[in-house]
């Protein structure tokens, strides 16, 4: 698979402090899902292969969480972004919407995204349908995602029954999905 990463590039989508314990939308299993975001991050950095973090700032009035200037919309120390890594700005769940997104995966090359991120129910869903209908093959670690709980015509859904169901649908048509563990072993690390 090596051979296969020199047009792949690593997409971590909001993970921000938000998400994490203390936040102000907090999630389920974001701290281990910020680890394994992690462990393919620093695969990334070893081989000097395009990251791409993408951070969630909410302008819409009477948003609850990713304000701007707030210490709560910064991306997690975990996945910080180092010099030089890239930085996309969204305002929607759908990460190449009305950003440069596409124009960076282009300017690099990029045919391949491997993707991490939070939420998995909406920005993680959101831009993996995206990117597979603008051609990009994907791949999702789904133990890099983080879900929260749901409600639908008054029951409850469970976030780890969230995060099933959707990645179980971007893995129906939308991309591959497997473990970060997968992933790396497969990669070669």
């Amino acid at each position: 698979m090596e051979k296969t990463l020199e047009n792949t590039a690593l997409v971590l989508i909001d993970i921000q402090n938000d998400y994490f314990p203390g936040g102000r939308f907090e999630l389920d299993r974001s701290d281990a899902a910020a680890a394994q975001a992690r462990a393919a991050l620093d695969f990334f950095r070893e081989r000097n292969l395009p990251v791409i973090h993408v951070q969630h700032i909410s302008l819409q009035p009477g948003a609850t969480f990713f304000l701007p200037k707030t210490a709560g919309a910064e991306i997690h120390p975990q996945v910080a972004p180092r010099p030089g890594e890239a930085v996309v700005l969204k305002h929607f769940p759908n990460s190449f919407r009305e950003t440069d997104l596409q124009e960076r995966l282009r300017a690099s090359g990029v045919k391949h995204l491997v993707v991490s991120g939070m939420m998995t129910l909406m920005c993680v869903d959101a831009t993996v349908r995206a990117a597979a209908d603008l051609g990009y093959s994907v791949t999702v670690l789904h133990d890099a995602c983080a879900a929260r709980a749901l409600e639908f015509n008054g029951q409850a859904v469970p976030a780890p029954q969230v995060h099933a169901a959707f990645l179980a649908a971007l893995g129906f048509a939308y991309a591959k999905v497997v473990s970060t563990g997968e992933f790396l072993a497969q990669a070669g690390r």
